[in-house]
């Protein structure tokens, strides 16, 4: 049985890790450097850092610290965030990272998601998804950009689906409602995207204890979770969250 990942996210703003609620409100708190360092000490599978202010200003991904954060950990490390062609893809995965997220940009031009899958690999490209309920499309969802800021016409099922037939080779779905409640996972909405697509699905929003996190992982049907409130205060660690996980018989790597 493959074994379930925990991810932790690092949303950077001005070179330094941020954290609001339902994408508002963001609080400076601490270097992403540092945090990045101690995580993996702690023993967290795969890293995530999103420029959450990239896209929105039209600025470039921030090399030089996408770098010095991918020489402090030796696990799969994937960053979002301003990535608009294949250089930045190159210049990213130069500076040390094994993956990109494409959010924003793969929405205005779906065609990139095409062309990094065939230059660098399907398991290079990850579909990010901002999604928040809306009873006006099929699914119930419809899809955000820029930092949630947009609403587009995408229905958040459809979408995942198509971008993984352009050559996604993973999703990371931010259920906007859930973002930093610590209320746990949409799991109606994890479960109808496992469901609807053949790559691995990664849930984020929401996981506020390991109880949570079973949940996403079981009936949610994720094949990873992402957390970052949870760690970020302090009351739990990785090892505290595995732990939990392995006592109920879910599969991680202790």
């Amino acid at each position: 049985m493959l074994k379930k990942r925990i991810i932790i996210c690092l949303d950077v703003k001005d070179g330094r890790t941020t954290k609001g609620i339902k994408f508002k409100d963001n609080k400076d708190i601490g270097d992403p450097v540092e945090m990045a360092a101690e995580y993996y000490r702690q023993g967290v599978d795969e890293l995530v850092f999103y420029d959450i202010m990239a896209s929105a200003r039209g600025k470039k991904p921030i090399l030089d610290l996408i770098a010095s954060v991918a020489s402090q950990v030796f696990i799969p490390f994937c960053v979002g965030g301003g990535i608009a062609t294949l250089d930045d893809i190159r210049a990213i995965i130069l500076a040390g990272a094994e993956k990109v997220s494409l959010n924003s940009q793969a929405v205005k031009n779906p065609e990139l998601i095409t062309q990094g899958a065939r230059v660098f690999g399907n398991q290079c490209i990850v579909l990010g998804m901002d999604v928040a309920k809306d009873s006006s499309f099929p699914s119930g969802y419809g899809v955000y950009i820029n930092g949630g800021r947009v609403k587009t016409e995408l229905d958040a099922r459809e979408w995942a689906q198509k971008a993984v037939q352009l050559g996604a080779g993973e999703i990371v779905l931010n259920s906007i409602d859930a973002d930093g409640t610590k209320d746990g996972y949409e799991i109606n909405l994890t479960r109808m995207i496992s469901e609807a697509v053949e790559v691995p699905v990664i849930a984020s929003g929401g996981g506020g204890k390991p109880s949570h996190l079973a949940d996403v992982l079981t009936e949610g049907k994720a094949d990873a979770a992402l957390v970052a409130s949870m760690v970020h205060s302090g009351e739990y660690t990785v090892g505290s969250i595995k732990e939990a996980l392995a006592a109920q018989n879910i599969p991680v790597r202790l």
